[in-house]
């Protein structure tokens, strides 16, 4: 056996590994997309335009703010009501926001100046919003967002459209991110499709024959108030400590056997998450622990995951490369690595511009991917070291200790 065919059996043996993984990601993307409509599908609904209100817990939100309140201003619902919680706000988000509201009558402030010990910040905050507004507490529906969210003008009234139309207690949307800084363009897309493969789309939405595995996005949910009001809303226990309320929300409503639905948003509700790598970076380790349930294993275990997909893939290019170095007479060995280095280079390309259109993300950035997975994987194993640790984490002005399990 030669020196080249010593090489390439390795090589061909991971690119037929990277093959079989595309190839069924590739699969069940497509199946995604062609049987589960985006929120744009709520604009070519009919709409009653039943009471709204958008609750929206904010903390230091002075920067973000203003282009949410200019995005609601400019809903074509009929009837909706905006409640800003501003929660222990020590910037000048309040006389920002009082100032892009311009005396519109449909916007409401609301001040939250504590938070209990046995709430999250966040949680309390949308809780005390939706308490003592009386428009809140009298709606038909009520959303919750957060203040780094933007809006198409038809948002509102397509998607309530949308919750009626598909029968649902919850609807939850999966934000259009942005792609302006280094980070959003380089890890978020990797980051965003590792959160969809643990909650895939057909699971969060009970496709038939597929075992539910409910999900919401804390960025948009919207509730058929009645539901929400009978299952305690924000004050229930499993939901007021969360630090991914969306999640206990999801949980929660399955198992009362009440229908959510978790869609793309497809440019409807767009979001940027995070200004800086570092707030990238913690933001996204709270998601991924909270998300694993505190497990450390499972942290480490995608961690590992991820590297060994960026690995394959180095391996398929070194095999496909290293291949076609014997042409025009290629040996057995040869025509097996080209093939299955061709088909898993290929159905990683096909899979991944899926996502990123899906994503509306620039499909330049698909060469980088390997790279933003890489990153990913070492949030996800920072993530299980600060379980593992006691490191705390510092969500919505408050500090969390959380406690690994097992």
């Amino acid at each position: 056996m030669t020196p080249h065919d010593l090489a390439l059996i390795p090589l061909a043996v991971v690119s037929t590994a990277l093959a079989a993984f595309w190839c069924i990601a590739t699969y069940r993307i497509l199946r995604v997309l062609c049987t589960i409509p985006t929120a744009r599908a709520g604009l070519r609904l009919e709409s009653e335009d039943r009471p709204l209100t958008v609750v929206v817990p904010a903390h230091n939100e002075a920067e973000s703010i203003t282009p949410l309140i200019e995005t609601l201003r400019q809903q074509t619902h009929a009837r909706f009501r905006v409640v800003l919680a501003l929660d222990r706000c020590t910037d000048n988000t309040e006389a920002v926001a009082r100032e892009a509201i311009a005396g519109d009558p449909r916007f409401e402030i609301v001040p939250v100046t504590h938070c209990p010990d046995d709430w999250a910040g966040k949680v309390h905050a949308a809780h005390t919003g939706y308490t003592t507004s009386e428009h809140a507490r009298s709606s038909e529906h009520l959303l919750f967002t957060d203040a780094d969210c933007t809006f198409h003008p038809e948002a509102l009234r397509a998607t309530a459209a949308l919750l009626e139309s598909r029968d649902l207690d919850l609807l939850s949307l999966f934000s259009t991110l942005a792609t302006r800084n280094w980070f959003e363009r380089l890890a978020q897309p990797a980051a965003s499709f590792e959160l969809g493969r643990w909650f895939p789309l057909n699971r969060a939405n009970a496709e038939t024959g597929l075992p539910k595995r409910p999900f919401a996005n804390g960025q948009f949910m919207l509730f058929r108030h009645e539901a929400y009001r009978q299952l305690e809303g924000h004050a229930h226990p499993e939901v007021r400590a969360a630090l991914l309320e969306d999640i206990a929300f999801a949980q929660r409503f399955g198992r009362e056997r009440r229908r959510t639905g978790l869609l793309l948003a497809d440019g409807i509700v767009a979001c940027r998450m995070y200004e800086t790598w570092e707030q990238f970076t913690k933001g996204w380790k709270r998601i991924y622990t909270e998300s694993a349930n505190r497990k450390p294993a499972r942290l480490r275990n995608a961690a590992w995951q991820l590297r060994l997909l960026v690995l394959a893939w180095v391996g398929a290019v070194a095999a496909l490369t290293l291949a076609l170095t014997t042409l025009p007479d290629p040996t057995a060995l040869d025509l097996y690595a080209l093939i299955a280095s061709g088909l898993g280079l290929s159905a990683w390309t096909l899979a991944l511009i899926c996502v990123h259109r899906a994503a509306r993300a620039p499909l330049w950035l698909l060469p980088l991917w390997p790279v933003g997975q890489w990153l990913v994987a070492r949030i996800l194993s920072d993530a299980a070291k600060d379980l593992t640790t006691g490191v705390p984490t510092s969500w919505g002005g408050r500090s969390y200790t959380r406690e690994a399990r097992h």
